[in-house]
């Protein structure tokens, strides 16, 4: 009678897995890559920088040119054009790596010094990769408050049972985290970083007034904590649909990410999604993905912390 059991239970998973499928985002095998080379001012040294954007081969971008959302890519990274007063300059914390015959995505996060007539400026850059937009060039509003700068998430209707990547990670538990704003100050911060992956299927719609207002539909999140040096592929995160608060962390990355999204709506203007709860018996209408190799707010971080990233696919 065991041994019937045993069998039908065997078949009953082979079955459940021959049921699932997945399916790659747009460029998540991290194998397609524009390079779009940027001179930067000669006040900062006229240096030219080259950024990479995940996107078609087949272009190379320069000064204002606008890469984001083209060929189909959803992706945007932390790489970014920025231009203030007529003052150019290129921050680079993502990069494609070689690994087998294709490519995989190195997120890094680095402490990035500007001499500008003699100071150096010192700016901290967490490598992020997520599915959104970056406004081109970056203002001084933008350099100020990167979040207003990023219109996060794209149109997403399906309900996918997990995300699905490949990952490894060096994690540096023994470092101080750092905060550096763009000024000559550093200053060390209590407390670890992580690297992060995050998931939110939401479902939102625009008043009147131009707001934007969200139901969490489906939730997946993992902090990588401890530097693993072999790829795990086929890592999987399940995605939970409703209400998420029962969740180990919970206080800690939904206070740090609950409202923190901006949107650009109907009228142009950029304004916060604001999250209004959880409902799980409603369609989605966009997904926010985004990994990092750091998760507190911006400009603060641990300077040398990686993560790679590879394959990136949704399971149904």
């Amino acid at each position: 009678m065991r041994h019937k059991l045993l069998i039908i239970l065997s078949f009953l998973t082979l079955t459940l897995h021959a049921q699932e499928r997945n399916e790659y985002l747009p460029f998540g095998k991290m194998d397609s890559w524009t390079v779009r080379y940027i001179k930067e001012s000669i006040l900062l040294g006229g240096k030219t920088r080259a950024l990479y954007v995940i996107a078609k081969t087949d272009t190379i971008r320069k000064n204002g040119a606008y890469p984001y959302g083209r060929n189909g890519s959803p992706w945007s990274t932390s790489n970014a054009y920025a231009k203030v007063c007529g003052v150019e300059k290129a921050a680079i914390s993502v990069t494609p790596e070689q690994r087998g015959d294709g490519y995989c995505c190195r997120l890094e996060t680095t402490l990035q010094t500007v001499t500008a007539v003699g100071i150096d400026l010192k700016a901290l850059a967490t490598g992020s990769i997520y599915t959104g937009r970056l406004l081109d060039p970056v203002t001084l509003e933008g350099i100020k408050q990167p979040m207003k700068a990023i219109d996060m998430g794209i149109p997403f209707t399906k309900r996918p049972i997990a995300l699905i990547l490949d990952y490894k990670a060096l994690i540096y538990n023994d470092r101080a985290m750092v905060r550096a704003t763009g000024s000559t100050k550093v200053t060390t911060v209590k407390g670890k970083d992580a690297g992060e992956i995050i998931l939110f299927l939401q479902h939102r719609w625009e008043d009147e007034e131009g707001n934007i207002y969200a139901y969490r539909v489906g939730t997946a999140s993992e902090r990588i904590t401890k530097s693993i040096p072999d790829w795990q592929n086929n890592h999987r995160l399940p995605v939970r649909y409703g209400d998420v608060s029962n969740l180990p962390d919970y206080k800690s990355w939904e206070k740090l990410y609950k409202n923190r999204f901006m949107a650009r709506n109907s009228k142009g203007k950029m304004v916060p999604v604001k999250e209004l709860g959880y409902k799980a018996d409603v369609e989605p209408t966009h997904i926010i993905l985004q990994i990092s190799a750091g998760y507190h707010e911006p400009f603060t971080g641990c300077p040398g912390n990686v993560v790679w990233v590879d394959n990136i696919r949704l399971a149904y």
